[in-house]
């Protein structure tokens, strides 16, 4: 005792006498139990959204253009010296030429909507990794003549294969960049299919390639004309302003699009659930922290006769509360220790428990066909742990001060009298 503050020499005792006190025990025992299940819960949710927001930056975005730069109304003239010079930005990790057209594709009486992109087959490779997603074919034989890459989800819906030959549909085209006359019939293009990519989700449905040189032919643009530029960058997250600042250096007049505009979506939702589960999740703890409360309260009218001798001895206020909020923290800080290590270890091994679950119940929790990846993604970022340990321990101690404030204002003179 001689080595103790008499508030932590107090409140260990009280401590250790509450246990299997009936009632006032298990009040205590049921908000460590909600506290630790808040922030075991929360550090599993927070750690899940981490994993999908690094898979979309890794996974998604390797084939997804980081940004797009698109010529509003002429094609862009002299795409080599346009790219060397988007390329010398310091932001900018690759750049590749592209054209892009909606349209058609026939196999028999099978029709599927795409967007067919003119791309040049070595360049792409530097701002997309569609080069290892092919399952099926060479990515380098696009450079033959009148072939093409599809996805997966299109041979699919074609029942094509391998060097199956194709038609292509394609709107009405302008005959030349400064004609208004178009052709009054469909423009169409036989094509051998010469690979298939396999990615995931809705791209492997919708999205088909073609060299650039054939795209140029089927627009009629002459030699050295694209519709626009792909970028890569550093940074994902600063793709907008990296693309505006790509786009000022230029000369055309361009329409600027980025990852965030285009699947943005995702990163959005992934934002939306995280905020909206961890202010709940927040709630969860404060709820488990508030019952607290009823446990010190029961506490101080079972130790008044207790406060009153300590009072006329001479404790000082602070003394008295700073001893209720020692019991009241104990349960914070057993529930944040005991909830946060299993939410860690939970959280580092989510991939392999989800798929655990998956074989035993038989059931697929995320589809590849329809989602871009078909495992549960998991990624512990030390500052969530320490913010959610953080806001229980903070909570906790909100919810001991009232408590131990009523402790101060025990009368020494009446509880006495009474005894």
């Amino acid at each position: 005792m001689m080595f103790k503050p008499l508030s932590v020499f107090v409140g260990l005792r009280y401590i250790a006498n509450r246990q299997g006190k009936g009632f006032t025990s298990f009040i205590s025992a049921s908000s460590t139990l909600g506290i630790t299940l808040g922030v075991m819960i929360l550090i599993l949710v927070l750690s899940a959204m981490n994993g999908f927001e690094r898979v979309l930056a890794q996974h998604l975005l390797s084939i997804v253009p980081h940004s797009e730069l698109i010529s509003v109304n002429d094609p862009m003239e002299d795409w080599q010296n346009v790219i060397n010079n988007v390329n010398e930005n310091p932001n900018v990790l690759g750049a590749a030429p592209v054209i892009k057209m909606q349209g058609m594709m026939q196999k028999g009486a099978h029709l599927k909507g795409l967007e067919l992109r003119g791309v040049d087959p070595q360049l792409e490779l530097t701002v997309s990794s569609i080069g290892r997603y092919i399952d099926t074919g060479t990515w380098q034989d696009l450079n033959k003549e009148n072939s093409v890459v599809i996805g997966a989800g299109i041979a699919k819906k074609l029942n094509v294969g391998l060097g199956d030959s194709v038609q292509m549909l394609l709107p009405p085209l302008k005959q030349g960049k400064q004609s208004n006359q178009q052709v009054s019939a469909l423009t169409k293009r036989n094509l051998t299919i010469v690979g298939i990519f396999k990615f995931g989700g809705e791209i492997d449905s919708n999205q088909a390639y073609v060299s650039l040189k054939l795209a140029s032919d089927i627009l009629h643009f002459k030699n050295g004309e694209i519709q626009g530029i792909r970028i890569k960058v550093d940074d994902v997250f600063n793709a907008p302003v990296i693309a505006r600042n790509v786009a000022y250096s230029l000369d055309n007049y361009l329409y600027i699009y980025d990852w965030t505009r285009t699947q943005g979506h995702l990163y959005n939702d992934i934002q939306l659930v995280r905020m909206v589960m961890f202010v709940v999740l927040v709630l969860v703890i404060a709820v488990a922290s508030f019952n607290i409360v009823s446990t010190l309260i029961m506490s101080v009218n079972e130790k008044k006769s207790d406060i009153a001798i300590l009072k006329t001895m001479g404790a000082r206020s602070s003394t008295i509360m700073l001893t209720f909020i020692l019991q009241g923290i104990t349960n914070g800080i057993l529930g944040c220790v005991v909830g946060g290590s299993l939410g860690v270890y939970l959280a580092k091994n989510l991939t392999e428990f989800s798929t655990a679950i998956e074989s035993f119940i038989g059931v697929k929790f995320l589809s590849g066909d329809v989602y871009f990846i078909d495992f549960l993604p998991t990624y512990v970022n030390q500052s969530d742990v320490m913010i959610t340990i953080s806001t229980a321990l903070f909570l906790t101690f909100i919810a001991t001060l009232y408590p131990a404030w009523r402790a101060t204002k025990v009368d020494p003179a009446q509880v006495l009298g009474q005894l």
